[in-house]
């Protein structure tokens, strides 16, 4: 979770209920932070302040929506009319105006990330599960043995299914530390993963390589929970 917030005190409060939850939480006091943020961490969710020290957050939240479909709900004292319609206009997803009741806010951001299909320690994309707690990963109830680089391989993919990224860029948000890893890591990993999680012609989701060498996961067949394929 990324808090665009310039308030350090509200920042601070926001941060510490996020991770009470069981979320990795990040904050950001100036559109630049933001931007820098939004860049290298790839947030599932963006708590966005509109009025910042050096710009607007509806700038950060058109530029967020160029680059992701994670949920964006606007936290900010502009309550007028036009803000709020500007808001969802530029790619907004929910609109909660200062002051606002702690509880309300957290039940919305809950109510967006089950939409976006995560939610504290789980990541769900039916007929994919997988819990961040105990470490597991099950598709359509069957469970797959994972390493722990790949869990956090897959729960990136899951969590920005349908971006294409570069081998540059799963390093870096994956491994972070590249010192010593090797150049095929990436391409071992992803086949790993492909094997593992059994995606073939049959498969409701591919793990494919674009034509320019990047990788993309998507969903190629829909599965409701518990319903038939």
């Amino acid at each position: 979770m990324l808090v665009v917030e310039d308030d350090a005190d509200l920042r601070a409060l926001l941060l510490r209920r996020l991770t009470g939850e069981g979320y990795a939480a990040r904050g950001a006091g100036t559109l630049a932070e933001g931007r820098s943020a939004l860049r290298e961490w790839g947030p599932d969710l963006l708590v966005l302040d509109v009025q910042l020290p050096d710009g607007s957050g509806f700038d950060l939240c058109v530029e967020a929506r160029a680059a992701t479909s994670a949920p964006i709900v606007y936290l900010t004292c502009m309550g007028q009319d036009e803000s709020v319609l500007r808001g969802f206009t530029v790619g907004g997803d929910d609109y909660v105006t200062k002051p606002f009741n702690l509880d309300v806010l957290f039940a919305r951001i809950s109510a967006q990330l089950r939409r976006s299909g995560v939610q504290a320690g789980r990541v769900e994309l039916p007929p994919l599960v997988i819990d961040l707690v105990a470490g597991t990963v099950a598709v359509d109830g069957r469970a797959v043995e994972v390493s722990k680089k790949e869990l956090q391989l897959l729960v990136f993919f899951a969590t920005h299914a349908g971006r294409a990224f570069s081998n540059a860029e799963l390093l870096e948000a994956v491994w972070r530390d590249t010192s010593g890893v090797e150049s095929n890591t990436v391409r071992v990993h992803i086949s790993a993963l492909r094997r593992k999680l059994g995606l073939g012609p049959d498969s409701p989701f591919a793990l494919s390589t674009t034509e320019s060498g990047r990788y993309v996961f998507r969903r190629v067949r829909f599965v409701e929970p518990g319903g038939p394929p």
